[in-house]
């Protein structure tokens, strides 16, 4: 979840009401526009009427996002009142000044805020009773290994090839999941990287792969994301991955310099 950003919101309306400011015409402006659109079936028959409904959507859809986010964490504000304001502010007329304005933004800011940080303290919270239960549920499952560090996991299909070291590259296709089953992320093809520069829970998990091979893993969030998570990810998930070990990627031979076969 995005944290919520109503700077921007007001930076919209601030720029808008400058406009009218400097435009004290305003009002006449508005109405004449709005019966050219009346008297035009579409009022987007030219490439600068659609620019200008354009800003109008984009204000739109990111204040109903916001809108969707804020009443997700408990707090909501009423649509008909913001659209007043816009309204207002856009025909120059605002009940609220615009030094108030920046205050209340400020304060609002600051709520949202304390909101994303109960959401997000609550879901870690969460996640780590759930992964805890989870984890000792699985552990219980035929086939199911476990590691000194807690990794969990099952092989699918057992590979004939080398191990990888921590320090290799390798390239491989994987499959993410929640404990839900819900997916979070894929390779889509095969994707090569260092061991070492990925979670510990894969950094380690790989290492017992032999090429070939596909296990699936199961991996404590000390060895994942951790307390903090990710964007999209709550803090203390524990992940479970699917991953086919395809190839150890070995450094490329350095070129010869200086050396000519004789004739």
């Amino acid at each position: 979840m995005k944290l919520f950003k109503p700077t921007l919101v007001a930076v919209a309306l601030m720029t808008l009401m400058g406009c009218q400011e400097e435009n004290k015409e305003s009002t006449a402006v508005v109405d004449t526009e709005i019966q050219k659109q009346e008297a035009n079936t579409s009022g987007l028959e030219t490439e600068i009427q659609k620019q200008a409904y354009g800003l109008g959507a984009s204000i739109g859809m990111f204040t109903q996002r916001n809108l969707e986010q804020q009443s997700e964490m408990g707090l909501s504000l009423d649509q008909s009142i913001i659209i007043r304001g816009f309204t207002d502010s856009l025909a120059g007329k605002s009940i609220i000044e615009k030094e108030e304005i920046q205050a209340l933004m400020m304060n609002l800011e600051q709520t949202m805020k304390a909101k994303q940080q109960e959401v997000t303290a609550a879901g870690a919270e969460k996640a780590l009773a759930e992964g805890a239960t989870f984890l000792a549920e699985n552990a219980k499952k035929e086939g199911v290994q476990v590691t000194e560090s807690g990794i969990q996991y099952i092989v699918l299909s057992e590979g004939k090839g080398e191990k990888p070291t921590a320090t290799d590259r390798v390239k491989v296709n994987y499959k993410g999941t929640f404990i839900n089953g819900e997916e979070f992320d894929s390779s889509k093809k095969p994707i090569t990287f260092g061991l070492n520069q990925v979670i510990p829970g894969w950094t380690e998990g790989v290492q017992l792969m032999a090429v070939g091979s596909k296990f699936k893993f199961t991996i404590p969030s000390n060895l994942a994301y951790g307390a903090n998570g990710r964007p999209g990810m709550p803090g203390n998930s524990v992940l479970e991955f699917e991953i086919e070990l395809l190839e150890i990627v070995k450094p490329a031979e350095p070129a010869k310099v200086g050396h000519k076969e004789s004739e």
